[in-house]
Order: structure tokens, then C-alpha cells, then sequence
């Protein structure tokens, strides 16, 4: 066993597959787009005038800040190159690259967490405490539900994993 692995339990065999990476990035990818559709179809539900019941409150920019918060997480994440992370032992120009490294990547982590829960605030004070029906706080939870895609979108790609670094 490596010394320089984080944790004890070997990387599985079936990760290593390129079949495997490739479904990955598929898959991540499809939860990405889904999750924009989700975000479109809500706003556009929104102001539809095939809308059977017109809602009282519509989308603005209010309900697209989690959402832009989460995709620029995700830029933020992918942009780090994996072998940058343990950079202090290898050589380098420059000093403290891991670190830099790993705070940028936690920047990325808390725009993921920070659109997410701004997704639940937005739906808990703008369509829950005011009482709204069903049809109308789908715009809410459509909000949530298109952040968790995003966000569960790094969960999915193997081959940008960091748990097994």
C-alpha cells in the first residue's frame, strides 16, 4: 500500500476502466444539463400564459443566484488540475501550490453548498412562509431539485474524484 494514499481502502479495480470514466463524464454531464432544464423549465412555467393557475409570484433574479452560485462552484472544481493538490512534494515553480491548490478548491466546495442552500432559502421564505399551492411552489422546489442535480453532478464522475487521491 502507498504511503501517499489518504485513506485505507484500495481504489477499486472497476474504476480504472476507461468504460467506466467515459459513463461518468456522460452521466455527470446529463445531471448538469438536466439540471439547467430543470431551471429553465421552472422560469419559463413561470411566465407561461398556458399556465392554467397564473401564479402570484413569478421567477426573477432572486431564484437564478443559487443556480449561478452552483455552476460556478463546478467551474471553480473542474478547473483544478487533481495532480496540483499534492504539488509541495514534487517540483514545482512556485511555493505552496497545493495550498493555494486546495483553497481554491475549497472556494469551489462552498459556491456547490452555498447555491444549494440558497436554493432551500429561496424556497422556504419566497414560496413556503407565503402560503403558495402546490403549482406554485413547484417553482421552489424545481430550484432545489436543479441545484442538487448540479451538485450531484461532481458526486458522479469518477475520473474527477478526490476521494481516492
Amino acid at each position: 500500500m502507498s504511503s501517499h494514499r489518504l485513506f485505507r481502502f484500495p481504489k477499486p479495480a472497476w474504476l480504472n476502466s476507461a468504460n467506466t470514466r467515459t459513463a461518468g463524464v456522460y452521466a455527470a454531464g446529463a445531471l448538469f444539463s438536466l439540471g439547467f432544464f430543470l431551471l429553465i423549465d421552472v422560469a419559463s412555467w413561470s411566465r407561461s400564459p398556458m399556465n392554467p393557475s397564473d401564479p402570484a409570484v413569478h421567477v426573477t433574479f432572486v431564484d437564478w443566484i443559487p443556480g449561478i452560485c452552483s455552476a460556478l462552484g463546478m467551474l471553480v472544481i473542474n478547473s483544478i488540475d487533481k495532480s496540483r493538490l499534492s504539488a509541495d512534494s514534487f517540483s514545482y515553480s512556485g511555493n505552496g501550490v497545493a495550498w493555494k491548490a486546495r483553497l481554491v478548491l475549497f472556494l469551489g466546495f462552498a459556491l456547490l453548498a452555498g447555491g444549494l442552500a440558497g436554493s432551500v432559502v429561496v424556497l422556504v421564505l419566497k414560496y413556503i412562509v407565503a402560503d403558495y399551492v402546490w403549482p406554485t411552489i413547484w417553482m421552489g422546489v424545481g430550484n432545489v431539485v436543479a441545484n442538487g442535480l448540479i451538485m450531484l453532478r461532481w458526486v458522479e464522475a469518477p475520473s474527477r474524484r478526490l476521494i481516492y487521491m
